[in-house]
């Protein structure tokens, strides 16, 4: 793994990440869920901006969510807005008791 933390997200996050030592990365439309399996490759935790978060296919995004490593968070978005997941669906879908 060459990062330790790794940001993708929209351009001005990305700059605040960086300035923190992240590894910020403005994914362009349509290529976030490449951007998110090549981060998964390289980074012990994952950090995703909410837009970026809802960019990417469930199919994708909710297996990097459910790894244990590298661990995947969704973070707020510069509109202060926390991602609307619903806890208890995804866990029904994960379990298979949902499709």
């Amino acid at each position: 793994m060459s990062a330790a933390i790794v940001y993708l997200g929209d351009e001005l996050s990305a700059a605040g990440f960086r300035l923190a030592g992240v590894d910020a990365r403005v994914p362009s439309a349509g290529a976030e869920a490449d951007c998110l399996n090549a981060a998964m490759r390289q980074a012990q935790v994952v950090l995703l901006g909410m837009r970026c978060a809802a960019s990417i296919p469930a199919a994708v995004l909710e297996p990097a969510l459910a790894s244990r490593s590298p661990l995947v968070m969704v973070v707020p978005d510069l509109n202060g807005k926390r991602p609307s997941i619903d806890s208890a669906s995804r866990v029904r879908r994960l379990l298979g008791v949902e499709a």
